[in-house]
């Protein structure tokens, strides 16, 4: 007899009139009647597990026959299941298995079996279902606490909760890299610095995150090394020697190495830097897949709009006269006194000009990320300063120096930092029976992967996750659960539910952790410093009118009260924070939203806060393909609340992520989107809004590219290539 644990179902699938691959496309394809074929897409999925999955899962007769042979062959960590009694594994699949899981579409059933589940060593048969991930997630997370499992198996098999890809693909596998999303790395002005750094991008890249590095503090082009002047070579040969480094390296081909370094605007080398992307740049400087980023302070836009020139300064002479690296200085506080000071070597370029070439290098590929450095220091509750941000730009973290030996051994082991990702569904968590507890349980999860993870090879990265215990809890869906609502993306009463929302996830995180801090008697080292400590952090909740952090709109109220959702009073404030006080908190940090991509295919979400990009998203996937993926609970008679982000356009994006930040103590991957009709002066007005509506950081720009004819081709949407 079949165990239904281990094997939905054996039916073999009947010869279809068309494939899966086939009766997927049709989505792209209007009916007789001029609507989308939702269930062509249904019949894809169906026919994908009927024709591809169930002939090529292997098959157990049960449970224990199928965990003892995954163990004994080396496909899963035995200690993960060696936590647990098994009546208690049992129950834990049965409960996994109950939710009876369909995936929604093609394109998530697709995406989960080609990149996240369990294969046999050859690649060629599936070891898992989607329920068996899960739960080997679970357990790992849980630690042998059945309680705890049992609801990350709720959380994750109703869709409320979704760890990062790194989590979910590699938790509770005894080939695997490591959990962590990316990983932040400063380095400074010198030799031994720059070496580790790169030594530190490989090992981290292998174990299958993406790596920032600030090179902010590296001395620019022609400065002296050693007073003989015009020695340095700046910041771009280190860019080659590290995408060089991110080429080589990848998670056993699982996943590409990715990495992105960041500058500062008043850095001398910073229009150099931005060459290394443009088209027709010459290919001893042109930098192809490192990503880069810009940390831009206020007084540059101030320079901007009285159309002053701006000075760069040197990193070396900075670090010479203060005593410390370019990256700790707050250029904005120190600007004119390092202007006036003779004792820094400094240049000039025009700032709006700056500005100018900032858009011109984003037409052409996307990039830099933007990161607005007073903004992210002035709302960030930890002492000390935040300098760059990671590869997605939602990361913003404090971080300290190392300093190495001539060997490149450790002198003083700094704090670098890491990202402990994964994201609630918005309408599912809006659904979900007890919203605070949901919320709880991802903390909780999230948290399990910083104290799970100790990654030596690094160990400023193991210092800084072992000080910090940050995490990193996200959003995705925003677009598709308003849809579902009947309310437009970027409306009145979208922002409002937008702000209610992320104000009680705020609160609901910092309980969380509180909880946690006082359940184990830990707290996040440096907490006494922090202005949750101080209670700095909770003035605007408490101080502010009653109404100031009310729903204002019938629309928002109406979603509120049909949902588990408690937005916190002043007097839940208060009392949290009294709570904090005597408690405190084991994370530093708790939420970032990340772009989401993978997870929200098979999550059936719209990707992080964003827009669509398109009613019916196309993608190239590997060997098979274009594949077609359509708006969450989009139907043909709600199609007016599917705009896309083209469409939408930035300002409401903008104004979208401003409600949202404001409640974050880290980051939010925000990605512009602009049809082809867009100019310069268009963009700049974009980081003006952006910069004014407090917005910290700014991800990828994209434009909508258009045939001749004017209807969208394959590829329309896509950085500025």
């Amino acid at each position: 007899m079949v165990d239904n644990l281990t094997d939905t179902g054996v039916e073999t699938a009947p010869a279809p009139e068309l494939d899966y691959h086939s009766l997927n496309a049709q989505l792209n394809l209007y009916d007789e009647n001029g609507r989308i074929q939702f269930e062509a897409d249904h019949e894809a999925a169906r026919q994908y597990f009927l024709s591809h999955v169930n002939q090529n899962t292997v098959f157990f007769h049960d449970l224990r026959e199928k965990l003892d042979y995954l163990v004994e062959e080396g496909y899963y960590e035995p200690e993960v299941l060696e936590q647990y009694a098994f009546e208690d594994l049992k129950a834990l699949y049965q409960r996994a298995y109950a939710f009876r899981f369909r995936f929604q579409t093609f394109l998530g059933a697709f995406k989960y079996y080609t990149s996240y589940t369990l294969k046999t060593f050859d690649g060629k048969r599936y070891l898992e279902r989607f329920e068996d991930r899960v739960t080997l997630v679970a357990l790992y997370l849980a630690r042998g606490d059945v309680e705890l499992a049992g609801r990350l198996v709720d959380a994750m098999m109703s869709g409320r909760f979704q760890p990062a890809t790194p989590t979910f693909l590699n938790a509770g596998k005894k080939a695997r890299g490591e959990l962590v999303s990316c990983f932040l790395l400063r380095v400074e002005d010198n030799m031994e610095s720059i070496a580790r750094g790169i030594n530190s991008a490989l090992q981290l890249s292998k174990r299958g995150g993406g790596v920032a590095l600030s090179l902010t503090n590296l001395r620019e082009q022609g400065a002296p090394i050693k007073k003989i002047e015009n020695q340095s070579s700046g910041v771009v040969p280190v860019m080659k020697l590290l995408e060089d480094s991110f080429s080589y390296a990848n998670q056993l081909g699982a996943r590409q190495g990715a990495g992105a370094v960041y500058l500062h605007a008043h850095h001398p080398d910073i229009l150099r830097f931005l060459d290394t992307k443009r088209e027709n740049a010459d290919e001893k400087i042109r930098i192809k897949s490192l990503s880069l980023g810009v940390v831009i302070p206020d007084v540059t836009f101030e320079l901007a709009r009285n159309n002053e020139d701006m000075y760069l300064f040197s990193p070396y002479d900075v670090q010479r006269v203060y005593g410390v690296p370019f990256s700790d200085i707050s250029v904005t506080e120190k600007y004119r006194e390092m202007v006036d000071d003779p004792r820094i070597h400094k240049t000039t370029i025009n700032a709006r000009r700056f500005f100018q070439t900032l858009a011109e290098i984003q037409f052409e590929s996307g990039y830099p990320y933007l990161v607005f450095e007073d903004t992210v220091n002035r709302a960030n509750p930890i002492k000390g300063r935040i300098t760059m941000s990671n590869l997605c730009s939602e990361i913003l973290q404090v971080s300290e120096p190392s300093t190495f030996n001539e060997d490149l051994s450790y002198a003083s082991v700094g704090k670098d930092i890491s990202c402990n990702l994964g994201s609630l569904n918005i309408a599912k968590t809006m659904d979900s029976p007890d919203f605070s507890l949901t919320v709880e349980t991802a903390i909780r999860g999230l948290t399990a992967v910083s104290d799970l993870s100790d990654i030596e090879a690094v160990p400023s990265i193991a210092r800084g996750n072992a000080m910090s215990h940050a995490i990193g809890l996200g959003q995705m869906n925003l677009h598709g659960y308003l849809a579902r609502e009947h309310v437009h993306y970027g409306s009145p009463e979208a922002l409002d539910f937008t702000n209610m929302y992320f104000m009680t996830i705020a609160y609901e995180a910092i309980k969380a952790s509180c909880a946690i801090a006082r359940e184990r008697g830990a707290r996040f080292a440096g907490f006494e410093d922090s202005a949750y400590a101080s209670g700095e952090y909770f003035r605007k909740y408490i101080d502010a009118a009653p109404s100031a952090w009310e729903p204002r709109t019938a629309k928002c109220r109406e979603l509120l009260a049909k949902s588990t959702i408690h937005v916190p009073t002043s007097e839940d404030w208060r009392r949290l924070a009294e709570d904090v006080a005597t408690f405190g908190m084991y994370n530093q940090n708790l939420q970032a939203v990340p772009p989401t991509g993978s997870i929200s295919y098979i999550n059936n979400s719209t990707s992080s806060i964003h827009p669509i990009v398109s009613k019916i998203e196309i993608r190239k996937e590997g060997k098979i393909g274009r594949v077609y993926y359509p708006a969450p609970y989009m139907t043909n008679d709600n199609l007016e609340y599917y705009e896309d982000a083209y469409e939408i356009g930035p300002d409401k994006i903008i104004d979208t992520y401003a409600a949202a930040t404001q409640h974050v103590d880290q980051g939010l991957s925000l990605t512009l989107f602009y049809p082809d009709t867009v100019t310069t002066r268009d963009l700049n007005r974009s980081y003006i809004r952006a910069w004014r509506k407090g917005i910290k950081t700014l991800y990828y720009v994209r434009l909508r590219q258009m045939a001749l004819e004017g209807t969208e081709v394959e590829g329309c949407v896509s950085c500025m290539l």
